[in-house]
């Protein structure tokens, strides 16, 4: 990581963890969606399933900021892509650990398929 990398705080990590959708907007045009989330080693991470054009994903890969929505507060973000194999694995596996339900889990293996493992964005906090 980083030396400049800020981190979330404690709280907004707990929430981020038990929560099982994030809101998040790409950019400053898009709306707010509802996108699955992870946290590995303390810190947050989301995955594109879909590459469509417009999608949140292939945005902030033009434009690298954001908002997320936490406990009921707007927090400005900056998506990093990761490059780390390691995290990405790992990654893959806290998506299968944390939507394991029927309904979930086709979702959650393919999130850890390739397309989508490379689309694997680290969120900070901006500003």
């Amino acid at each position: 990581m980083s030396a400049g990398a800020r981190r979330f705080s404690a709280r907004v990590v707990a929430a981020l963890r038990d929560a099982k959708m994030l809101a998040i907007r790409a950019g400053a045009e898009h709306r707010f969606i509802g996108i699955w989330v992870v946290v590995v080693e303390g810190r947050v991470f989301v995955r594109s399933w879909s590459l469509k054009p417009r999608s949140w994903y292939r945005t902030f890969l033009e434009e690298p900021r954001g908002t997320i929505q936490v406990d009921g507060r707007e927090i400005a973000v900056r998506a990093v892509q990761t490059r780390s194999e390691r995290l990405k694995d790992d990654v893959s596996r806290a998506y299968l650990e944390k939507y394991d339900t029927p309904g979930s889990v086709k979702y959650a293996r393919d999130l850890g398929r390739k397309r989508s493992r490379d689309t694997t964005t680290e969120l900070q906090p901006s500003g």
